[in-house]
This record gives structure tokens, C-alpha cells and sequence, in this order.
């Protein structure tokens, strides 16, 4: 059956009104553990099934390059040819992409003849694909930041250096904004974002995903980054903030061992000080995080973690004032609520049986 003009000029018009896509280019070559992406997985508002299917309204076509979920996809070979959507980014095939960088960046300028990181090949270094040498790390930000919507570090180790970039490391570790520069700026004018986390709070990335989506589309405004790059709804307040044991600090009633419900600052908790969420969301579906289960909080989102809070498991310095301070303030403070508990936790005086009634109400006969 022969095709109408019509039908076909339909047609056409559809695929040319094809609706844009916007491209996630995960990097996970950097000097990490995955942890992460693994924790990703686990993020439920949203989920990054969510966001890949573009199942939440308003949200544009989603075209998720992750290497945690494409197991069919070799660098070479597969069901796809994984790295080359990097290599069409590259050569600016691809617009609009979110570059997504996990683990701490090396100094590849001291690497001697080898190279610290890998992800794929670098094209212009050999005649074939297994003539070439691998493509670092600090290629790839090279080559794709300056052409990226938006450039997205995730976890502590890419957003300030983590664990690899405590002092005597050997590969001159850092994080993607002293990669980059504090003050770097992508194409559409947006700052870096850091979502710190040893690992990150899934939920944490995934609603930072989801922010900068809206955004790309002109749904939401510029997002609102604290002096670090944080997201300043995520981490405004402290651990100490939004942690069920703040009470008990503020009565100068402290943990002396593990397993107590009170305050456990003195067993090296760092939380009055430390930017993080996790005691206010919890770790998976509300259930969880540091705090909540008896955990000492270690500083992981902070930009001098390691470094700045070791030795773990000894009271901050700091504390050793301020729990001096909230013991002597504390002791006072009990002995008044004691006092007062002892008249609010019995009934009124005329809650009893007899012939008058002594409520105090007053008969209009």
C-alpha cells in the first residue's frame, strides 16, 4: 500500500521534533573504591531508576553512560561500544551532557612513565585501539569539563581529595574543584557541585541529579551551593542539628562507652561541627546513618577529612571545653526539670471522688 505524501510529511516533522536528550557521562576512574556508585543503587527519593526512565514529571529524556549498569558494554566492544559515547562528547556529538567525576584526582605530572588512572584509550595515541595508550583521569576532565552542562563530583574523595589525599600520599591526590579551580565555572555558568560522602548518602546524589535535570530544562534556578560547593539544602545545619542525641549534650549527660543512648561526643564524635544529613534522612529509606545506630561521626563531608579529624575515636579538642561547659550548665539544668517533673507528672488535686466539686467551675444557678 503506497504511503500518502501526507503520512510521510508527518513522519518527518516527528523525527524531526525529536525530543532532546540529555546525557549523563559517568567517570569513575578516579582513585576510589566505587562505594558511591554503590550507594546510588540504594537511593530511593528518587531512585536512579527514576530518573534513567524519565518516570518523575517534567523530567527530559535520560540517557544514563554509567559504567555500574552497562555490564553488557566492553570499552571496545558488546552490545555498545561504552567509551564512545565519551569520545562523542569529546568530538561534540553530545549536547547536553551532565559530567559526573567519582574519586579523587592523581597529578598525573608526576606520575614518571606510567599513569596513576585509566578509563578507555586516548585515541590520537596509536594507530589502532590496541596501539593506544590509556586515556587518564585528568584527560578526560581536560577535554570534557569545558564542554559539560554542569560538572558533578561525587563522594569525598572527588570533591576535596578523601582518604587518597591525606598527607604522604603518593600521588598528589586533590579534588576535582583544585583540579578545576574553586571558582570554575561549566559553559551554562554553573559552579561545581559537590555532594561529599564517605561513601555518599544515595539519596543525597540522586535528588542532586535530579535538581540539575530540572535545571538543564529551565525548571528550577541556579542551585543553591554553599563556600565548599554543597548544596546548601542538603548541608546547611550540622550532624549535631538534626541528631536524636543533641539532647543529651545540651544536659551535659555524655556516653562513656558505646552502646548508650546518650550523647557520644566525648567517644570522639565530631558531629557538632560537621556539614552532613545523614542523622535528619537516614542512611536507606529513612532507616540508619552514623549517629542513629551509635556511630561516631568522622567528619566524611568535610573538606579537611581526613586529615583535620584523626585521630578518630578521641575527643575532639574542642569538645573537651565545650562538654566541661555543657556538664557544669547540664547539672543545673536537671536538677530544675527534676524539680518541675515532680509536679507535672501527677494529675490535679480534684481529679477525685466526693460530694463537692472542686474544679473551680462556678454554677450560673
Amino acid at each position: 500500500m503506497a504511503t500518502s505524501t501526507t503520512e510521510r510529511t508527518t513522519a518527518d516533522d516527528e523525527a524531526t521534533t525529536e525530543e532532546p536528550v540529555v546525557h549523563i557521562l559517568w567517570i569513575n576512574c578516579g582513585l576510589s573504591c566505587d562505594g558511591d556508585s554503590v550507594a546510588l543503587t540504594a537511593a530511593t527519593q528518587p531512585s536512579i531508576e527514576e530518573i534513567a526512565l524519565s518516570a518523575l514529571p517534567g523530567l527530559p529524556k535520560i540517557a544514563v553512560h554509567w559504567p555500574l549498569i552497562d555490564f553488557e558494554c566492553g570499552p571496545t566492544s558488546g552490545a555498545d561500544d561504552f567509551i564512545e559515547w565519551f569520545h562523542k562528547a569529546d568530538r561534540d556529538e553530545l549536547d547536553p551532557f551532565v559530567l559526573v567525576l567519582e574519586g579523587s584526582i592523581p597529578n598525573e605530572q608526576i606520575n614518571g612513565e606510567g599513569y596513576f588512572t585509566g578509563f578507555g584509550y586516548d585515541p590520537d595515541s596509536g594507530d589502532s585501539v590496541f596501539d593506544c595508550q590509556p586515556m587518564t583521569m585528568n584527560g578526560w576532565i581536560d577535554r570534557l569539563a569545558p564542554k559539560a552542562l554542569v560538572v558533578l563530583a561525587v563522594g569525598t574523595c572527588a570533591t576535596y581529595g578523601g582518604i587518597h589525599a591525606m598527607a604522604g600520599n603518593p600521588t598528589g591526590a586533590m579534588g576535582v574543584p583544585d583540579y578545576l579551580g574553586w571558582d570554575w565555572r561549566s559553559k551554562a555558568g554553573i559552579p561545581i557541585v559537590c555532594v561529599p560522602g564517605c561513601p555518599i548518602q544515595g539519596d543525597n546524589l540522586s535528588e542532586t541529579i535530579l535538581y540539575l535535570l530540572y535545571q538543564a530544562t529551565g525548571q528550577a534556578p541556579m542551585i543553591p551551593l554553599d563556600e565548599a560547593l554543597r548544596p546548601t539544602w542538603l548541608f546547611g545545619a550540622t550532624v549535631h542539628e538534626g541528631c536524636d542525641r543533641a539532647g543529651y549534650y545540651e544536659q551535659g549527660d555524655f556516653a562513656e562507652e558505646y552502646g548508650s543512648p546518650k550523647c557520644i561526643v566525648k567517644l570522639g564524635c565530631w558531629g557538632p561541627v560537621v556539614k552532613c544529613n545523614v542523622p535528619k534522612r537516614g542512611w536507606i529509606n529513612g532507616v540508619g546513618g552514623c549517629p542513629n545506630v551509635g556511630g561516631i561521626c568522622i567528619a566524611c563531608t568535610m573538606p579537611g577529612f581526613p586529615d583535620k579529624f584523626m585521630p578518630f575515636m578521641d575527643e575532639p579538642p574542642g569538645a573537651r571545653v565545650s562538654t566541661a561547659a555543657s556538664g557544669l550548665y547540664g547539672s543545673v539544668i536537671r536538677s530544675l526539670r527534676t524539680i518541675t517533673m515532680k509536679t507535672v507528672d501527677a494529675e490535679p488535686k480534684w481529679r477525685k471522688k466526693g460530694t463537692k466539686l472542686t474544679t473551680g467551675y462556678q454554677r450560673p444557678w
